[in-house]
């Protein structure tokens, strides 16, 4: 069966404060990086998964997100499947 690798990108909705984003601003701002006007904090997750199609493999990764990886009330989240490398035998 074809292996797939997902890639999800979990950020905050806009709507909701991100603490840590605001830490990470403030220190770059401290460092001279005058320039960044806004700093977000989000995950990138990968996942490895066997499935017979793209579009199951993309089914697979968008269930793991909406039952376990993303809080729907608070994040929004970005999916990106690719073909796994053959590997060499």
């Amino acid at each position: 069966m074809p292996t797939y690798h997902a890639t999800i990108a979990i950020t905050l909705r806009p709507s909701i404060l991100d603490p840590e984003g605001k830490a990470v601003h403030q220190a770059l701002q401290n460092l001279g990086q005058t320039s960044v006007q806004n700093v977000r904090v989000g995950k990138r997750i990968t996942l490895t998964i066997e499935a017979k199609t793209k579009d199951a493999a993309y089914d697979v990764a968008e269930t793991s997100c909406q039952k376990v990886l993303a809080n729907p009330v608070t994040e929004n989240y970005e999916i990106e499947i690719a073909a796994a490398a053959p590997s060499a035998a």
